[in-house]
């Protein structure tokens, strides 16, 4: 069996489908923290591990009406609802349609259906050995959303709010640019700030984010390509480097770092990603 978390867990979901299942369970399937499973995860299928649980659950629901199942409630039991009308909410909220329409017309065209994700995210096989350092405290001040891993297209609109007004954080140090994610759940939601390093907050105007990134110890990456091939440089840190490296990441901010070598105007340069990790 492969070192990789996420291939791991998807194996576990998918020979396990309509068995009672939990972030905790997938996790120790896995060999990693739920904190791991979580991120590992979402860098490798681009969908949170909870959620793409519950669409595969859904859709195997689906097809199983499409092709005439008369038993709703026991559908909804295998899909790990407690009742028809907390199945029948969720179907709808996914798909548009109650269960019983699809049923009847034993179709699913326009149904959007998650199929299984086969594990072929290939990782990168020249990924560079990390440089390991130690930071101060970092004070960090832009603009930060809410995210989840699967709207996290969003973030390089929230880059072009923030190049549009870096000009005018107060107290300002130095010309780097970080990208902040921090405050993650087990859903898969995180907080991710795009901002500049300052000396304090004090003068900061309220619509500004803030973020303090506590001293720690990072593995520094290099990620040289295009800033839309980012994924694929997490996916491996996450899901290759870190299973054999002895190292754990603690729960704490992570950062990438953006120098002036890289360019916000065409997405080239390259960039650093900072992930804060304990023995």
């Amino acid at each position: 069996m492969s070192n990789n978390p996420a291939q791991k867990a998807l194996w576990y979901i998918e020979s396990h489908l309509s068995a009672p299942m939990s972030l905790d369970d997938i996790a120790g399937i896995a060999g990693v923290s739920r904190f791991h499973i979580v991120r590992a995860f979402a860098a490798a299928t681009g969908v949170s591990v909870m959620r793409y649980v519950r669409l595969r659950r859904l859709s195997e629901a689906a097809r199983a009406l499409a092709g005439g199942a008369p038993d709703i409630l026991g559908l909804a039991l295998d899909a790990d609802y407690g009742s028809h009308e907390a199945f029948t909410r969720a179907f709808r909220d996914q798909f548009g349609v109650t269960p019983e329409a699809v049923r009847a017309h034993a179709r699913l065209d326009g149904l959007a259906l998650q199929e299984p994700i086969l594990m072929d995210q290939t990782p990168l096989d020249d990924l560079a050995a990390p440089r390991f350092v130690t930071a101060e405290p970092l004070l960090v001040a832009g603009l930060g959303d809410r995210f989840t891993f699967e709207n996290g297209a969003g973030i390089p609109a929230l880059w072009r709010r923030f190049n549009e007004i870096t000009q005018e954080v107060p107290a300002r140090r130095g010309a780097v640019a970080y990208g902040v994610c921090c405050n993650g759940d087990d859903a898969g939601n995180f907080d991710y700030v795009a901002g500049v390093e300052v000396a304090d907050f004090s003068d900061l105007p309220r619509t500004f984010s803030r973020v303090r990134v506590p001293a720690a110890t990072f593995a520094v990456f290099t990620h040289a390509g295009h800033i839309s091939s980012i994924r694929r440089t997490v996916h491996t840190i996450w899901n290759r480097w870190l299973p054999q490296s002895g190292y754990e990441v603690a729960d704490a901010p992570n950062f990438e770092r953006y120098d002036q070598r890289f360019d916000p105007l065409t997405g080239d340069g390259g960039l650093e990603i900072w992930l804060p990790v304990i023995r």
